[in-house]
């Protein structure tokens, strides 16, 4: 494979994520909204709201396990590319660097956090 093809992967992998990324956070605003219409009823249509409001919890719950699931598999044979590619292949991917990154902040957290503790 071709550098230029391994990019266009990676930038369709990083695509994959945000969509995943912007699908959790529009269930959270709708299950928001599902919330307050449910706090606001009357007392004699909180168990249907309630109802409602889990049922639509629990499949959103199983349908992005499996979605995770196979973005997790995705995301470990584009590795994998990149490991046959060679080490600067990995070192250019949008997603490594995203997860440097996202270590170097919790690397930080934790220092800060066993800082706090002293």
């Amino acid at each position: 494979m071709t550098a230029a093809a391994m990019m266009e992967r990676c930038e369709e992998m990083q695509q994959q994520k945000q969509s995943l990324n912007d699908d959790i956070k529009a269930q959270n605003a709708q299950l928001t909204k599902q919330l307050a219409n449910m706090n606001r009823a009357p007392e004699d249509q909180k168990t249907d709201l309630m109802a409602a409001v889990l049922t639509r919890v629990v499949e959103q719950r199983i349908a992005m396990d499996t979605r995770k699931a196979q973005m997790e598999e995705a995301m470990m044979q584009h590795m994998m590319l990149h490991m046959q590619m060679g080490k600067e292949s990995m070192s250019q991917c949008p997603l490594m660097k995203g997860m440097k990154d996202m270590g170097d902040k919790s690397a930080g957290a934790g220092k800060k956090q066993r800082k706090d503790q002293k």
